[in-house]
C-alpha cells in the first residue's frame, strides 16, 4: 500500500478532526493504526482539535418494577435515587483537636536531645527542620515503643474499621431493588 496524495490528505483531515489512529485505519482501510501513527509522525502533525476519548455516558437507571395490587391492578412506582450510607460517627481520635507542638526537653547539660545523645528510654520524635542547626528530638521519657505518650497519640492512630461484607451486600441489594 502507498500513501497517495489523496489518503495523506484524508489522513490529515481525519486526525485534526480527533479521530484516533484505528478509526483512522479502518475509514482509509488496507492500513494499519501503527502504520498511521508512523504517517501522522513523518508528516509532522501534531496538534489535534480534540482529543480522541470515549463519550461518557450516563449512568444506566434500575427500572421500576410493576407491582400487582390485591384488586389486580398494575402499579409502577417512581424511580427513587440512591439513599447513601448514614455517615459514620467520629472516633475520639478524629475529634481531638491537634496538639501543641512540645518543645525538647533539655538535658541536665541544657541542650536539647541530639542523636548523639539519644538513648533507648528516650522520646524519638524528631522536632524541627533535619538542616537547622536547632534541630534536637523529643528526649522525654518513651512509654509506647520509641515515643512519648504525646507523640505515641500522633503516631499510631488506630485503623478505621471497614463495613463488613454483609453491610455492603445489602446496602447494593437495597439501591437495585
Amino acid at each position: 500500500m502507498s500513501w497517495t496524495d489523496e489518503r495523506v490528505s484524508t489522513l490529515k483531515k481525519l486526525w485534526a478532526e480527533g479521530h484516533s489512529a484505528s478509526q483512522i485505519a479502518k475509514q482509509l482501510g488496507g492500513v494499519t493504526r501503527n502504520a498511521v501513527i508512523g504517517k501522522v509522525h513523518r508528516l509532522g502533525l501534531s496538534g489535534r482539535a480534540t482529543p480522541s476519548r470515549p463519550v461518557k455516558r450516563p449512568p444506566r437507571l434500575a427500572r421500576p418494577k410493576p407491582r400487582v395490587l390485591p384488586d389486580g391492578s398494575v402499579k409502577v412506582a417512581a424511580p427513587q435515587a440512591p439513599e447513601r450510607p448514614a455517615e459514620a460517627p467520629r472516633t475520639a481520635i478524629e475529634r481531638q483537636e491537634p496538639l501543641a507542638p512540645l518543645p525538647p526537653l533539655t538535658m541536665a547539660d541544657g541542650e536539647p536531645a541530639t542523636i548523639l545523645t539519644l538513648r533507648d528510654s528516650m522520646c524519638k520524635w524528631p522536632i524541627g527542620d533535619p538542616a537547622d542547626p536547632k534541630f534536637a528530638f523529643c528526649g522525654r521519657k518513651a512509654d509506647c515503643g520509641p515515643y512519648c505518650a504525646e507523640h505515641a497519640k500522633v503516631a499510631f492512630q488506630p485503623a478505621r474499621k471497614r463495613a463488613s461484607k454483609r453491610g455492603e451486600y445489602d446496602y447494593v441489594r437495597r439501591i437495585a431493588g
